[in-house]
């Protein structure tokens, strides 16, 4: 098994959250994530589409996989996200990372999210911080 993979299995047993979205892996290398779920009427707001939330955690998730997938721990510091299209039940979103900047202290990440007509739906940005920390030291 990959280090990559490792650390995300480690990662999403802990994470109640990501479990509760539906999260599944679908991709997972070094620097690099893909997730994909389905969003379910619970996810919805009184506009009866997907809350922000919904696809800010999705994305949020990938960030963190991305991030930590070369085994040394990693925090995000800084999020953002422009909503660009609704999302409904129903939807599936896919969100995919892109890496833009890694230094020994942080790292930057695009996370784009699209739906099942591949339209994207949601842009994310996120600073990490790296810590000196290892996923699984003395490996």
């Amino acid at each position: 098994m990959s280090l990559a993979r490792k650390v995300v299995k480690k990662m999403m047993n802990g994470d109640a959250f990501s479990q509760w979205l539906g999260i599944e892996v679908l991709e997972i290398s070094e620097g690099f994530c893909k997730l994909q779920m389905k969003v379910r009427d619970e996810m919805t707001n009184g506009f009866n589409i997907a809350h922000g939330g919904i696809s800010y955690s999705l994305a949020d998730s990938c960030l963190a996989f991305a991030a930590n997938s070369d085994g040394i721990q990693s925090l995000s510091i800084e999020t953002s996200i422009a909503h660009t299209k609704k999302v409904e039940s129903g939807d599936i979103l896919t969100a995919t990372s892109k890496g833009i900047d890694n230094t020994n202290k942080t790292a930057m990440y695009d996370i784009s999210i699209t739906n099942q007509d591949n339209i994207e739906i949601a842009h994310f940005k996120g600073t990490v911080y790296r810590t000196e920390k290892e996923w699984f030291p003395n490996q």
